[in-house]
């Protein structure tokens, strides 16, 4: 068995397995997009940009299609599903309208006369490991920007979505890629560190955990390879009044349990002052009870089962751990009835350190609510993480929090909102959620080559 296959998480039935890739199908694939790559890199922008037009309108032809298999291999309610496929559309189209802009030469105003001139080049093959949680949206953050800046891509994904993983394979070939543009590889962690290795592999994209990001970096950093590293979270959402508090707790909780909770940029740390702490965690609490679970494929479905049962058991371990040293449970901490990867809304209070809750990432619809003295205390709390992914300010205040997001530790701020991805916003954090960023100008120019072209002032 490969280990690449679709499981249902709503029941728990295997559906598909799908063969792993030989070391000989590796070889080829690498052949492939290292040949891809010379020609690639040579088509106008504007034809690569046509390509990125036609993947997008084949996402929002196929859209119905695309998103069931979502629900299928990773429970994703199907409204979200839809949502995700929409949201890569506008993702490629983004790039197809402002790539050659991004890729225009840029000229320099130097001292010493003459002309400077600085040209975005694409760099060659690059690997991209990708997770389970968003399998279109995560594929077109990277592919698209390196598409059309005329690198290849060769793209591993996560074993419990090949189904989603070949439709992205299908649909870029139909739209008119040439053969090795982009390549799926149900590939192993070695022939990923073999392909890492290989001179004609020049750059590596992952988004995924610490540890496999750890794992990367230092086999990437061992060939002097450039990557991008897209981690882990434990987001902050810091309330600091009572102002439009209803909308506040509506916007917390969806915050939450969006995508079941399983997203690194999920709020997961609620971080209260004290004097609307009790106001908000009873109206949290009550709010957090109204999601129930419920069938992926119905409209109506807003929370899922989790993504498998490995999700399920992390969970409960975690809850386990804080219940055991002191926590105060006031819903949910259970998992689900029968063979389906379920887990309820769960909300925890006095989380402190020595818990696995406090500094770990949950990966799931479990909140840890906290209670602030002051907005310093607040702002301790929130910086009181390894991780520094994205972070939420609740507030009337809106200058108030304008000078706050300067002291928090993190790649994104929200004020009065929740962390939302677009095209043409930067995405990416600091500490141990990352290394670098990904969407708008900035997400071009990781894997790029910034040549200098100098012709100095010439002498009479």
């Amino acid at each position: 068995m490969s280990g690449y296959r679709t499981i249902n998480p709503a029941t728990g039935e295997l559906v598909k397995e799908f063969p792993a890739a030989s070391d000989q199908e590796v070889e080829h694939a690498l052949a492939r997009a290292h040949a891809a790559y010379r020609s690639w890199r040579e088509v106008p922008t504007g034809q690569r940009a046509a390509l990125l037009r036609r993947i997008a309108q084949l996402h929002r032809e196929r859209a119905d299609e695309l998103a069931a298999i979502l629900t299928l291999e990773v429970g994703k309610p199907i409204t979200q599903a839809k949502g995700e496929v929409a949201l890569v559309a506008s993702i490629y189209e983004y790039y197809a309208e402002h790539g050659a802009r991004f890729l225009a030469d840029r000229q320099l105003d130097v001292a010493g006369g003459g002309e400077a001139v600085v040209r975005t080049e694409p760099i060659g093959v690059l690997v991209g490991i990708m997770p389970w949680n968003f399998p279109y949206y995560q594929v077109a953050r990277f592919a698209a920007p390196n598409l059309v800046l005329g690198n290849t891509i060769l793209l591993k994904h996560a074993r419990n979505c090949p189904q989603a993983a070949l439709a992205v394979e299908a649909l870029i070939a139909e739209a008119g890629a040439p053969d090795g543009a982009y390549v799926n590889l149900f590939a192993d962690s070695g022939q990923i560190a073999h392909l890492i290795g290989d001179p004609r592999v020049q750059g590596v994209s992952l988004t995924g955990s610490e540890r496999a990001g750890s794992a990367v970096a230092e086999i990437t950093g061992r060939h002097l390879k450039k990557y991008v590293l897209e981690l882990g979270g434990s987001d902050p959402f810091i309330v600091l009044d009572g102002e439009n508090l209803d909308s506040t707790v509506d916007d917390a909780v969806g915050g939450r349990l969006f995508n079941g909770g399983q997203a690194c940029t999920a709020s997961k740390r609620f971080i209260v002052l004290a004097d609307v702490y009790a106001a908000f965690l009873d109206k949290f609490v009550a709010r957090m009870r109204q999601w129930r679970p419920g069938e992926p494929a119905d409209p109506a479905t807003r929370l899922g089962p989790l993504s498998s049962h490995q999700v399920v058991d992390d969970l409960e371990e975690q809850v386990a751990d804080a219940l055991a040293k002191g926590a105060t449970l006031h819903t949910g901490g259970r998992r689900g009835d029968g063979p389906g990867a379920w887990y309820e809304p769960t909300v925890l209070t006095d989380v402190t350190p020595g818990m696995r809750a406090y500094s770990e990432e949950l990966f799931g619809p479990v909140a840890v609510v906290h209670q602030a003295g002051s907005v310093e205390e607040a702002v301790a709390l929130a910086n009181e993480s390894p991780y520094g992914l994205a972070a939420s300010i609740y507030t009337a205040d809106v200058q108030r929090a304008r000078a706050l997001a300067r002291d928090l530790e993190c790649g994104m701020v929200w004020i009065n909102g929740t962390s939302k991805s677009a095209p043409d916003l930067p995405f990416g954090g600091v500490k141990r959620s990352g290394v670098g960023r990904e969407l708008s100008e900035l997400g071009i120019s990781e894997f790029a080559n910034k040549k200098l072209v100098r012709i100095p002032r010439v002498r009479s």
